[in-house]
């Protein structure tokens, strides 16, 4: 996540709507964003991406697991979102682990990629359970939410993009393309446009290091590659995009 200098910080700030977060600086990463293909026999995105047109609304949990770091590369996140498979913008809100200092480090953030991402101030713990949700009014406002369901803090903002709308997507990212180590990570009740996700034929996509188990109700799992029974509806390629790194 590039560091946003003082004068995109401001323009930010002044995008936010009447709530406004508690925020916190950017560090010096790449940031999260698009689809991409190459890395580790994967991608960079993990779980399930549902492609097509008017993607109005994501909604969906997770628990953040315990992790262990490999090295201070490390760095990865599970996120909700809408675009960036097949697009140049991706609206998004999700947890990451920075591994950066030796040691885990959990932020909360939303990002509207490409400018660099925002962080809430609020404290986030490995073990708690969080609902993001991102939807738009279909011209160009969007308006995303994180809340900590086990700490009782929720953070909403609402920002201006002109986002293309074509896919919506519960998946984890690695921007350094070095994930740090967990046994399991579990996404349940995601829900695009009102409906459950499996009715929108969402698709599979492997981070190479991890990989997803069928999805089932709203719900599936990310594991270490190998340890996944077969599940359906496998991403082969994405559409045409632009690396960020």
């Amino acid at each position: 996540m590039r560091a946003a200098t003082a004068a995109a910080a401001l323009a930010l700030a002044a995008s936010v709507a009447a709530t406004t977060p508690a925020l916190a600086a950017s560090t010096a990463h790449p940031a999260f964003g698009q689809h991409t293909t190459g890395f580790a026999g994967g991608s960079n995105w993990g779980g399930y991406v549902a492609t097509g047109s008017n993607f109005q609304s994501i909604s969906g949990s997770w628990t953040m697991p315990q992790v262990t770091c490999n090295t201070s590369n490390d760095l990865f996140a599970p996120w909700v979102g809408i675009d960036g498979y097949g697009s140049q913008t991706v609206e998004q809100t999700g947890v990451q682990v920075d591994c950066s200092s030796g040691s885990p480090v959990l932020s909360a953030w939303y990002e509207m990629y490409p400018a660099a991402p925002v962080y809430f101030n609020d404290q986030v713990n490995s073990g708690d359970s969080f609902t993001g949700s991102v939807t738009t009014d279909g011209s160009g406002t969007y308006t995303i939410s994180l809340t900590d369901n086990t700490l009782g803090w929720t953070e909403s903002t609402q920002q201006q993009l002109d986002g293309q709308d074509v896919s919506a997507e519960a998946v984890i990212e690695s921007p350094t393309q070095s994930y740090p180590s967990f046994n399991q990570l579990d996404f349940s009740n995601v829900t695009v446009n009102g409906q459950s996700f499996d009715a929108v034929g969402p698709q599979a996509i492997d981070s190479g290091q991890y990989t997803e188990t069928a999805l089932q109700g709203g719900s599936f799992s990310i594991v270490p590659s190998g340890a996944a029974p077969a599940r359906h509806h496998h991403a082969t390629a994405p559409l045409t995009t632009t690396p960020r790194y």
